[in-house]
């Protein structure tokens, strides 16, 4: 299939917008994107106009897992079919509310990206991690059920391992099923019932086994860090992107810098929290409260240290949530981003976060994947509108249409 889409704004991604652009795709491939003074002659391709058209976004750190409350004991408690299933309509929410690709860190991505692939499932393109590595007693544990029951489940957000040969089998465990990025808990967590959100998780040699294997395979290793402990363990054993970030301070930010390591930072999923009290369990909202204020002036330091950044959201609780990824945009915002740096954050950081697993996505760029979107706004002007899915009138996924106006 071919597509001209011309538009009053061309967001590259990457780049200075354009005014009076097009973007032509022939087939799954971007093959012109910039000015209409020099595109192609049409030459019978569907033609559409739009306000602005942008690449399609990058949710970062996301989790299909199909549970309708924000409570992780849910997933051992309740059968896989189903959590699958609710995850169809979550994927479908995602894409239509604009995101193309997600870096699923944890979840059942890896098991359904296949269905997607073949078009049986709509949705985004999951480049997943499998289950996530944790200590036992760490974030990734179910704290409340037997640890034998945990150990030899296969329900459940991750793998429990303890010392290097644990840590090493885990590590191929995810890539024996293609994951495309190796997900760690190298601190504590808010959702997790006992285990401190400052604490560090796995201990140097452990981390450095782990950055090792997974660099062997040509794998990014991405750390759930909040405090300050775990964020410098993780980055000096060379972990390439930290999640959530929430303790991360100056002297963090800095070597976050030097190593050219990327901040996932997830301020969404930090902000639906605070207004889920009457549905969390009290620890997670106490732990939440504790996070929050930090987080918000831990992005802040980020931005003005001039870390690199892309955007995530940690949703995972099944329902309306997903499509409204994109008002992460409008967080990193009044953090400080610019608004072209945080759409940036949102496209062409997003295929960084992979490494050498990265597809060419995430910009307007000749050659690159045909993931394309277009908004009823510009983004430049006014970012009330991000978090509306309605707003995004028209997604292209692989050169196809799967979202226009009736």
């Amino acid at each position: 299939m071919t597509a001209r889409i011309e538009a009053d704004l061309l967001i590259p991604g990457r780049g200075d917008p354009i005014s009076n652009g097009v973007v032509v795709l022939d087939d799954d491939t971007i093959v012109y994107a910039g000015a209409a003074s020099g595109a192609p002659e049409s030459s019978g391709e569907s033609v559409v106009s739009v306000a602005t058209v942008m690449p399609g976004l990058w949710e970062c750190h996301g989790h299909f897992l199909g549970i309708e409350k924000p409570d992780l004991l849910a997933m051992v408690t309740e059968p896989v079919p189903r959590q699958a299933a609710k995850a169809v309509g979550d994927l479908q929410r995602t894409l239509l509310g604009g995101v193309t690709s997600v870096r699923e860190v944890g979840g059942y991505g890896l098991d359904i990206q296949p269905a997607i692939a073949s078009g049986r499932v709509q949705g985004p393109t999951v480049y997943g991690a499998g289950a996530v590595l944790s200590t036992t007693g760490g974030h990734g544990d179910i704290h409340s059920m037997p640890l034998e029951f945990v150990t030899h489940s296969d329900v459940g957000l991750g793998i429990l391992a303890d010392g290097v040969p644990s840590v090493l089998r885990a590590v191929r465990t995810n890539l024996r099923k293609n994951a495309k990025v190796i997900k760690i808990c190298a601190s504590g967590g808010v959702m997790s019932e006992v285990d401190h959100p400052i604490h560090q998780q796995f201990s140097h040699e452990e981390l450095v086994a782990i950055v090792e294997e997974a660099g062997r395979a040509e794998r990014f290793v991405a750390a759930h860090c909040h405090g300050k402990p775990g964020i410098m363990a993780a980055l000096r054993a060379g972990v390439q992107t930290i999640e959530h970030g929430s303790f991360l301070d100056e002297e963090s930010a800095d070597l976050m810098v030097e190593k050219g390591a990327i901040l996932v930072p997830t301020r969404f999923v930090v902000d639906q929290l605070l207004h889920m009290e009457d549905i969390l369990p009290p620890y997670a909202y106490k732990k939440g409260l504790m996070v929050a204020d930090a987080h918000s002036t831990a992005l802040k330091v980020a931005v003005a240290r001039g870390v690199k950044i892309a955007m995530g959201t940690d949703i995972f609780v099944s329902g309306d949530m997903y499509g409204r990824n994109s008002l992460e945009i409008k967080l990193l915002q009044d953090a400080g981003m610019s608004a072209l740096d945080a759409i940036e954050a949102a496209t062409a950081n997003g295929p960084d976060t992979l490494g050498p697993q990265a597809p060419l996505s995430g910009q307007l760029t000749e050659g690159y994947d045909a993931d394309v979107i277009a908004l009823d706004f510009s983004p430049i002007e006014d970012n009330s509108a991000w978090g509306t899915p309605d707003r995004v009138t028209h997604v292209w996924q692989g050169g196809e249409s799967v979202k226009a106006p009736a």
